[in-house]
């Protein structure tokens, strides 16, 4: 029976555009995403502060007080933006009529120095205390919430609330206690709270704005805002801006991981996470127990050995042919004289020769010496290989008969 060989074309290795966009399609949409996160984020967490921090002078962003500083520049007043307690001790120091901006949102001064901060000069406006800063300075005053008024109006004696009229509604309050010596509250929302009180005492005078909005670029054109902040700190020739920093904090140490990373980096590291989550319960699903495929071409153990002694022969390759011959003749021999597989070949050469009769000489030149110079001489050398296999099994055997050339091989299979 003649079997036919249908031949099937190759197959490319080379990964088309498709097959790689799909493979690679759900990293491009995880590292997409992230992007997007990560962009959204550092938007959000720096859009407000990255002209500068809140309430700087020349910081032209929303939360920032650069329209209030240039104008009250263009009104003659000197305006000398400081960033350290020190940098506010020696410009008071120069300038002792001066008036003092102050705004600490960050809390990065302690009680010490916000007592310092006191007795800087005779006039200073603050914006937006907090705890802190109200207990060294005020007291007498608490927080108050946020105002509800539709409006809020001066009502009180001080020049530049009169000025202001109102101001826009909303925002933090403060209350003061109602034994407090000195203090006038401005602006009154919802009974006794303020969104502006006002202590003088021994001609020293100290203003708390209780919302930061009325100093900020978007709110200072809206209703009265830009009259009380002008009034309130253009009063004397020179304004010192004092907004406190790192610098003011005592160094204990280094900065910690913590403070120094930037605020995107935690939802990020958060989204990778879950991310290498979903790809690893993706990726890592069990597939199943392995199915046994049958091959599509059974090649017999006969046809692989002719077609190598076809290629033997067609590049002429003689002593290779004839030395696979050796190497399985010397095996079968060794093991019929009971010698291991790990046996040196002289050894082997040596018992084969007892055993066969053969010369030593004959026999090592039959099973190495011998190169084969022609087809005729690789048969006659092959013959002999064959002739001494048997006459070495032979003599092993107890009645001395070889095992036929046709018998099956020891494990009793032969190809079809």
């Amino acid at each position: 029976m003649t079997t036919t060989a249908v031949a099937i074309p190759p197959r490319s290795l080379t990964p088309t555009i498709r097959t790689v966009l799909r493979r690679y399609a759900f990293w491009a949409v995880a590292a997409g995403g992230a992007l997007l996160v990560a962009v959204i984020s550092f938007l959000a967490t720096n859009a407000a502060g990255s002209a500068g921090p809140p309430l700087a002078a020349d910081n032209p962003a929303q939360a920032g007080s650069m329209a209030v500083v240039e104008v009250l520049r263009g009104q003659g007043v000197t305006v000398l933006p400081v960033d350290t307690l020190v940098e506010a001790g020696e410009a008071s120091s120069a300038h002792p009529n001066a008036t003092v901006f102050f705004a600490d949102p960050e809390g990065y001064l302690t009680t010490d120095q916000l007592t310092d901060v006191g007795t800087l000069v005779d006039r200073i406006v603050v914006a937006d205390p907090d705890f802190a800063a109200l207990q060294a300075l005020a007291p007498e005053v608490g927080f108050g919430g946020v105002s509800t008024a539709d409006t809020l109006t001066a009502q009180c004696a001080v020049p530049a609330a009169e000025r202001a009229g109102e101001i826009s509604p909303g925002g933090k309050t403060l209350g003061v206690a109602a034994d407090a010596a000195g203090y006038t509250g401005c602006f009154p929302s919802d009974g006794d709270v303020y969104s502006v009180i006002e202590r003088t005492l021994d001609d020293r005078t100290l203003t708390l704005v209780a919302d930061r909005a009325v100093f900020a670029n978007d709110e200072i054109a809206t209703w009265g805002n830009a009259a009380l902040a002008l009034n309130l700190l253009g009063a004397d020739e020179t304004l010192i801006w004092y907004l406190p920093t790192l610098a003011d904090v005592p160094v204990t140490g280094p900065p910690s991981l913590g403070a120094l990373t930037p605020g995107w980096v935690t939802p990020v590291l958060v989204l990778l996470v879950f991310t290498a989550i979903a790809a690893m319960v993706w990726r890592g699903r069990r597939f199943g127990p392995l199915v046994a495929e049958n091959l599509p071409v059974v090649v017999r153990a006969s046809e692989t050995m002719e077609g190598r002694a076809r290629l033997y022969a067609r590049g002429n390759a003689r002593l290779r042919a004839i030395d696979a011959i050796r190497i399985g003749a010397v095996t079968r021999m060794a093991l019929a004289a009971g010698l291991p597989r790990s046996m040196e070949l002289d050894q082997v050469i040596r018992s084969v020769a007892a055993l066969s009769g053969w010369p030593r000489d004959r026999v090592h030149a039959v099973l190495v010496g011998e190169v084969p110079q022609s087809d005729a001489a690789l048969m006659e050398l092959s013959a002999a290989i064959e002739n001494l296999e048997v006459e070495t099994i032979a003599a092993t055997r107890p009645n001395g008969i070889a095992p036929s050339p046709s018998a099956p091989p020891p494990n009793g299979r032969m190809d079809p």
